[in-house]
């Protein structure tokens, strides 16, 4: 039985891996800041990336450390630095004095372009701590990640459901099912490879432009959209009414929307998982269809 250290583990991405890793047998340890009802196979340890005890005991004789955890608003350039600059050094750092030697870091499509906004930069800086790290390391480069259970794409539902969509100007991006990243990096946890950045996606090579994705959501939520490209300066007026109204709800961040107008958010086909040890496996439109399905259940379309 595998060990699996998971920071992370109470997110989006992180639930689902913690599934998937329990119905495949391994044991997991899951950092979490508050109390979580008792599970199976799982031990939970309250703490978080800047206290270094509770750290020290979730990869205290685990096989491998599975970093998640990362964030993705903040109001500033030290936000994004403490979370996923400090906070990757400090689980490497348990990670290494605890004689673990895998580790799988999650990163962003972001860290391509760095100066584009303080997310991606921050997340370039997590992956140039992981690769001097001299562990045994994968780093995977997640483009737009989706599912039932996610509210970060939730809005672009909603707007599709409207039957219009503002959206940034030009582009394409590549998406991915929380279940295929969430199988690629419990795959990556016991692989033997050598360090490398990957970059998964839904397999559909170009990816989609902003108006056929919107268009695909429209079918999965029942309603034929108009996609509305937007320039930027406008989507950033855009953004600081979202921030005024909805405050840390806010989706739409300026910060965000530096990276949101670049043009090709799209994977590196030569950065894609080797086949043999990883392809996906849902469908876009069909998981985007039970992505819908589950909005509508939980009253959130």
């Amino acid at each position: 039985m595998t060990i699996l250290a998971i920071t992370g583990g109470t997110g989006f991405v992180g639930k689902r891996t913690i599934d998937l890793a329990l119905a495949a047998g391994h044991s997991v340890r899951a950092l979490t800041r508050r109390p979580q009802p008792e599970r199976d196979g799982v031990s939970w340890i309250e703490g978080a990336l800047d206290t270094p005890e509770p750290l020290d005991r979730l990869v205290n004789g685990a096989d491998a450390v599975l970093h998640i955890a990362g964030v993705v608003n903040a109001p500033d350039r030290a936000g994004f630095a403490a979370g996923n600059i400090a906070g990757t050094q400090a689980v490497l750092d348990a990670t290494r004095n605890a004689g673990v030697r895998r580790v799988v870091h999650v990163s962003s499509l972001a860290a391509r372009e760095p100066s584009l906004s303080a997310y991606g930069w921050s997340k370039t800086e997590s992956e140039t701590v992981v690769a001097a790290s001299g562990l045994d390391w994968s780093i995977v480069r997640p483009p737009a990640i989706y599912g039932p259970g996610d509210m970060e794409m939730r809005d672009l539902f909603r707007m599709a459901k409207s039957g219009f969509a503002a959206l940034p100007p030009g582009g394409r991006v590549s998406v991915i099912h929380v279940d295929d990243i969430a199988s690629l990096l419990l795959t990556l946890a016991t692989a033997d490879m050598p360090a490398s950045i990957l970059e998964p996606d839904d397999g559909r090579l170009g990816g989609w432009s902003h108006a056929e994705l919107i268009r695909a959501i429209g079918v999965a939520v029942g309603r034929r959209v108009l996609p509305i490209a937007l320039p930027k300066p406008l989507l950033t007026l855009i953004a600081h009414a979202d921030k005024t109204f909805r405050g840390a709800g806010a989706k739409l961040t300026p910060d965000r929307v530096g990276y949101l107008c670049h043009p090709d958010w799209t994977v590196d086909p030569a950065k894609r998982p080797p086949s043999q040890l990883w392809q996906p496996r849902i469908a876009t439109p069909d998981g985007l269809a039970a992505t819908a399905a589950w909005y509508r259940a939980n009253g959130l379309l």
